[in-house]
């Protein structure tokens, strides 16, 4: 009995006492002048009973069950736990997926500040881990040219150079209208290419005129039939289009390899039903796998299809590596048919611009730097690598990310996350949430509205000018005189604190066409024998 009177004086329900004892006195005090502040404060303990009552008997959460009132203040604290630890407890090289340092070079190149550092690195140089560029005692003069690489060079009637830097895969639906807009318009002012993402090419994309990479996946938005198949005639009637100069067909994403997904029929807006081509009042699907091909051979036969049908612009693939048989099956249908794709995009697991599941975000797929050397390898190793262009994406902000990349194969990079930066995009991680604070990943009209295009697109313009200076004066600090020089040998990682590896140690090359020859090192021996050209499943399983 005694601890049934103590109980309401227990840390536990304190908070529910105070309130009911405020309540009654308030109301007692109110009595004699019901205009006095007596009654609001009569009115606010009375709220705080009633949502007291409500926790202890609601069934839905045991804490408040436990703890009435007080236990809100939980909630509210889980709520801005992404703000107090970006705000207050992070420091410059803390910040997961990108650090503050990272986020922060990106906003001041978009405006134009001052991008330089005081007082030296903040980072542990013999920390395992650490990375670092070897210069040159006899340093380059630094270029000023716009750099670029040529795809479609052997097959294509109408091949295209790009930039070093372009915007990676983003649709409209994951991005706000005013985003794409101002990517745009930033790409065409600056020169470089905007990837549109599986959602379709968009009218926000068209407004500008810049250069558009056109992004196909399993859902064949904007040339599908109604059944959700490849329609080749509606392919063919967009890609017309001056505006797109290469065509992408997507295998696999880095955030979510081997997910497909699906925009419930609630969502699907007269606007998105008419990008997409989809009946309004239906599901919108991406299926996991195309519906155009299931082999390795079926790939490349669609590819050379879509060149044909583009009038001769680059077609290619973009995937996260998975099993490496798959790949290395690819490259085996291209010695067997003489088809090959333009370029090949490799998405590293680290990408991830939209939403995913947890365990696809965290455990699947490769990581870009190793399936980017793998696939760069396959290729020396097979003979073709002179033949097929590589982009790569994948967590790259900055001119150094840029530079290893390049050293580790790819002829150029995609970068979503750092564009979205240059937006104005604060890293809240809502963009799941249509609740976008700077109108980046929304919706909403009403968020959307707070991105000036104007504005964002002379930061996005910016932002690639200035990371692509700084990429010309690291090449030249290396003795280089074009960042496409740069190479393994150029860059080292620290494996210990008194050893560290150049890459050309850690990421061994073949030698070109030692595959065809029969000299097939240890990493790729395994799934070389596995992989065949008429199925993406292993030799060994083929017939199970």
């Amino acid at each position: 009995m005694l601890r049934l009177l103590i109980l309401p004086f227990t840390p536990r329900f304190v908070a529910l006492t105070l309130s009911v004892a405020g309540f009654l006195g308030c109301l007692v005090a109110a009595m004699g002048d019901w205009s006095s502040l007596f009654f609001l404060a009569t009115l606010a303990f009375g709220a705080l009973c009633v949502i007291g009552a409500h926790d202890l008997y609601q069934r839905e959460h045991a804490i408040l069950r436990a703890y009435p009132i007080s236990a809100h203040l939980r909630f509210l604290l889980e709520h801005i736990r992404p703000e107090l630890r970006q705000y207050f407890f992070e420091d410059n090289k803390d910040g997961r997926p990108f650090s503050r340092d990272k986020r922060a070079i990106v906003y001041q190149r978009a405006k134009m500040n001052i991008d330089k550092r005081p007082f030296g690195t903040e980072i542990d140089v013999y920390e395992e881990g650490f990375e670092w560029l070897r210069h040159s005692i006899a340093a380059r003069p630094v270029s000023h040219e716009h750099f670029r690489t040529r795809v479609g060079a052997a097959s294509c009637a109408r091949p295209y150079d790009i930039s070093l830097l372009n915007v990676s895969a983003m649709s409209f639906g994951a991005l706000s209208g005013n985003a794409i807009r101002a990517l745009n318009l930033g790409a065409r002012k600056g020169e470089f290419a905007q990837d549109t993402g599986e959602g379709g090419f968009s009218p926000y994309h068209q407004e500008s005129g810049g250069d558009i990479v056109w992004q196909i996946a399993s859902g064949y938005f904007g040339c599908r039939t109604r059944a959700g198949a490849f329609d080749p005639e509606k392919f063919a009637a967009l890609a017309a289009s001056d505006q797109i100069k290469m065509i992408e067909v997507k295998l696999s994403q880095g955030a979510k390899p081997g997910h497909g997904g699906v925009l419930p029929a609630v969502k699907v807006s007269e606007e998105i039903a008419r990008i997409r081509g989809v009946p309004m009042g239906e599901d919108c699907v991406s299926p996991a796998a195309h519906s155009a091909f299931s082999t390795p051979i079926e790939l490349l036969q669609f590819l050379a299809l879509l060149r044909g049908l583009s009038g001769g612009k680059p077609v290619g693939f973009k995937l996260c590596v998975g099993q490496p048989w798959e790949f290395l099956a690819i490259c085996k249908a291209m010695l067997e048919t003489g088809l090959h794709p333009d370029f090949i995009i490799i998405d590293g697991k680290e990408g991830g611009t939209g939403s995913a599941p947890l365990e696809f975000m965290d455990h699947i797929g490769m990581p870009m730097r190793d399936g980017l050397a793998f696939v760069h390898h396959a290729l020396i190793g097979v003979g073709l690598r002179e033949t097929i262009r590589i982009g790569a994406a994948g967590k790259i902000a900055t001119a150094f990310d840029m530079a290893r990349t390049l050293a580790l194969g790819a002829d150029w990079c995609n970068s979503g996350r750092g564009f979205m930066f240059a937006l104005g995009c604060i890293q809240s991680l809502s963009c799941h949430t249509d609740r976008c604070p700077t109108g980046v990943a929304t919706q909403d009209p009403s968020r959307a509205r707070a991105l000036v295009v104007s504005d964002k697109a002379e930061r996005v313009r910016n932002f690639h000018r200035a990371t692509l200076i700084a990429l010309a004066e690291l090449a030249a600090a290396a003795g280089l005189d074009h960042p496409s020089q740069f190479a393994p040998e150029h860059f080292c990682r620290r494996i210990s604190p008194h050893e560290a590896a150049s890459f050309a140690d850690l990421y061994p090359a073949p030698a070109p066409g030692a595959f065809l020859a029969g000299e097939i090192d240890a990493r790729f021996a395994a799934a070389w024998r596995r992989a065949r050209a008429d199925s993406f499943r292993p030799a060994q399983l083929v017939s199970a």
